[in-house]
């Protein structure tokens, strides 16, 4: 069967490159793994820096949103003193935590850098593919989780403000599951029927296109987890749900942790499938690739959004460091993960975050979701992960650093 490349490469004068409704960047195919992941900092820095700009300019419907929260309450409500109303304090915070994010070795982890360069056969993609479906399926569900952590029973500082804080932080996740699960609708008349309802493009159904490009049959796509998969999803979901970990930690791992490196990792994958594709003739088009195009694409509108919200939920240095280690523990999840993936899919180990020299701010010693993780386990259906009873029992968790 030929490949069809008219949507994923476009020729002119002889020159080779991706185009826009593919990937924002026409020379992905020629830049290296690392050229990508500054590439995508740098343009993450200044879509921030563009929202800063607009919530300052009193006719933007950005800074009528919080300009009238404050009006709300006097000079002494300490959410006048939020990062949001502190000259650069927002910037600041961004850049930092930005920073301590995408500087986390996992965004360059072995396996993505590997097929990135195109060192992956379709038998190899098709061991990831089903192998990672299963993490997609259930991401969106701890993003669900973390909403419930905001209600009117919590204890915020904002006084008459503390409803309305806590409902746009739950509109900011919302949106998230909405584009997940392909449901937005902003009126009554936008509505769908229940027979259109049900048959929303969630993402879901769009990693299913992937499966009818590789070739994948409907028997064969739905496996039991490995590992290093089913601990990155309880971890995900422990630390958005559970009541070990807080409110703002909840919040970072479903933002900050979850969302600001999925569009670098994901062209990663994206370039590495076109590359393969027309090396070796795969009949792939952007249909079968859209999961990964639209991830690139959202993610960094979700990551500002939930990023805004957070702050109001920063109150010094201490907040800071908290959501740090909680982007640290999502991270390091997801490394463990891809250790596994890149284990199934090439029949060899990789370094693993304990042999790469990890700087110390990345460390992960927290004992609570070593604790709440083994107990996680027990509780896990066994049918549902490769050699399920084994894991049940599993008593260590790989991406502690003792």
């Amino acid at each position: 069967m030929s490949g069809n490349f008219s949507d994923l490469i476009v020729s002119t004068g002889g020159v080779s490159s991706v185009p826009e409704s593919v990937h924002p960047m026409a020379n992905l195919l020629d830049v290296s793994a690392e050229q990508l992941l500054d590439a995508f900092r740098d343009s993450q820095r200044a879509d921030f820096s563009a929202i800063i700009g607009d919530m300052d300019k009193p006719g933007s419907a950005l800074h009528q949103v919080f300009a009238e929260m404050a009006e709300r309450v006097g000079a002494d409500n300490p959410f006048h003193r939020t990062a949001l109303f502190r000259p650069g304090a927002l910037a600041a915070l961004f850049l930092d935590l930005h920073d301590h994010v995408m500087s986390h070795p996992v965004w360059r982890h072995p396996f993505f850098v590997r097929v990135f360069q195109g060192d992956i056969d379709l038998a190899g993609l098709k061991r990831f593919a089903t192998a990672y479906f299963n993490q997609i399926k259930n991401t969106r569900q701890c993003v669900a989780l973390a909403i419930g952590r905001f209600h009117g029973l919590m204890d915020l500082p904002y006084g008459v403000l503390n409803e309305r804080v806590s409902e746009i932080t739950q509109v900011s996740l919302a949106q998230l599951v909405a584009d997940e699960y392909g449901v937005g609708s902003h009126s009554v008349e936008d509505y769908p029927d229940l027979g259109h309802l049900f048959r929303s493009r969630t993402h879901i159904v769009m990693y299913r296109h992937l499966f009818d490009g590789l070739g994948i049959a409907a028997d064969d796509q739905d496996v039991p987890m490995l590992w290093g998969v089913a601990d990155n999803v309880l971890t995900q979901r422990l630390v958005a749900g559970d009541p070990a970990f807080t409110p703002l930690e909840a919040l970072a791992s479903v933002g900050l942790g979850m969302e600001w490196g999925v569009p670098e990792f994901f062209s990663l994958l994206l370039g590495g499938m076109i590359r393969v594709a027309r090396r070796d003739n795969l009949p792939l088009t952007a249909r079968h690739l859209e999961v990964f195009i639209a991830h690139v694409r959202y993610d960094v509108l979700h990551a500002v959004s939930v990023m805004l919200v957070t702050s109001l939920y920063m109150r010094d240095d201490g907040d800071a460091a908290v959501v740090k280690n909680a982007c640290n523990t999502l991270m390091a999840g997801r490394y463990a993960m891809m250790g596994d993936v890149y284990a199934h899919v090439f029949g060899e180990s990789c370094p693993s975050l304990s042999e790469i020299g990890l700087e110390d701010r990345y460390k992960l010693t927290d004992r609570r979701i070593e604790a709440a993780l083994v107990k996680a386990r027990q509780n896990v259906a066994p049918k549902n992960v490769e050699r399920g009873d084994d894991y049940r029992t599993r008593s260590d968790v790989p991406f502690i650093f003792r």
